[in-house]
């Protein structure tokens, strides 16, 4: 097999998990939720997570993706320096997220922000984003894929706080944007946290 018929097959092997993987949650995030459901005792509690399951096995049925922020991708790539499409990859994840869009699909999340129109095909600049980590004399691949939206589960905020601040300065900061921009999070809400000397 040739580099450009590797290179073919690597982007459909991705296309279809990113399909795949817009319809049906990894098998520990359902016994999670499974789990964490049996713990409520609220009603309203309870009735989420019974929608919940229902949209996941809908999703499954109806060759649906699950949620319709979906086409905000991201990639985390563990890549060995040896691994023989390092040079092609990210041409390579970008093509699959637009094969996984049409074929999902996905809905059409990036957008050009400066030049204000949808590109249709969920990449653009900045998307798919991937986050590289290089390793040394290996020919392996690691991907990681996560698919959002722009608006309900991407959003962030950044700030320099002072020395004195100190970690309840940071709790505080972390707490306020949370219950300001957690309103519009799906559930199971996911929360990352970076704290660094400088923005």
């Amino acid at each position: 097999m040739d580099k450009q018929e590797q290179v073919e097959l690597l982007t459909n092997y991705v296309a279809h998990f990113v399909a795949h993987t817009a319809k049906v949650l990894p098998d520990d995030v359902i016994a999670k939720l499974d789990e964490l459901a049996e713990k409520e005792d609220s009603p309203l509690s309870k009735t989420i997570y019974q929608t919940m399951k229902l949209n996941q096995k809908l999703a499954k049925e109806l060759n649906r993706p699950s949620c319709q922020d979906t086409g905000v991708m991201q990639f985390v790539v563990r890549c060995g320096t040896n691994f023989p499409l390092i040079n092609e990859l990210e041409v390579l994840l970008k093509e699959a997220v637009i094969r996984a869009t049409q074929q999902a699909p996905l809905r059409h999340n990036s957008v050009e922000t400066f030049d204000e129109y949808n590109t249709g095909k969920n990449v653009g600049t900045g998307t798919p984003t991937i986050f590289w980590e290089i390793v040394p004399n290996s020919d392996e691949l690691d991907l990681y894929t996560y698919m959002a939206g722009g608006g309900c589960s991407l959003p962030g905020k950044a700030m320099v706080l002072m020395p004195g601040a100190g970690y309840e300065g940071v709790t505080r900061f972390v707490l306020d944007v949370m219950t300001s921009y957690g309103l519009n999070a799906c559930p199971p809400l996911l929360v990352g946290v970076g704290v660094g000397t400088s923005v």
